[in-house]
């Protein structure tokens, strides 16, 4: 098992229930097919540098698990069918950082 980290932006006009389906069905994803989320970044709602289908902000959401091949394939395979995600990232690691969140909004 492998160490990744998974980066989903979607789309800025969503309301907050949507966003924690979203977030909720990703989490399920993951843990259903032999991963294991280790931590969930809300990085919440930032300007993307360029449009994005006529979209000029993008909600993130963000993923730290372990998992292997099989978990990347589903995941992948439902955000292509997804219309509500704009764009995602995954990154494999050797080691996580949970200690560090670098989008965190201070108090």
């Amino acid at each position: 098992m492998s160490f990744y980290e998974n980066t989903l932006v979607t789309k800025q006009d969503l309301g907050k229930p949507e966003l924690e389906k979203i977030k909720e069905k990703y989490n399920d994803i993951i843990n259903n097919n032999s991963g294991k989320v280790i931590k969930i970044e809300e990085w919440g709602l930032l300007n993307l540098a360029r449009k994005i289908k006529r979209y000029k902000k993008g909600f993130y959401i963000h993923y730290k698990f372990e998992g292997s091949k099989e978990t990347l394939n589903e995941i992948n395979k439902k955000i292509k069918i997804d219309s509500s995600i704009i764009r995602h990232l995954v990154v494999k690691y050797k080691n996580l950082d949970t200690e560090n969140e670098y989008f965190k909004k201070e108090k």
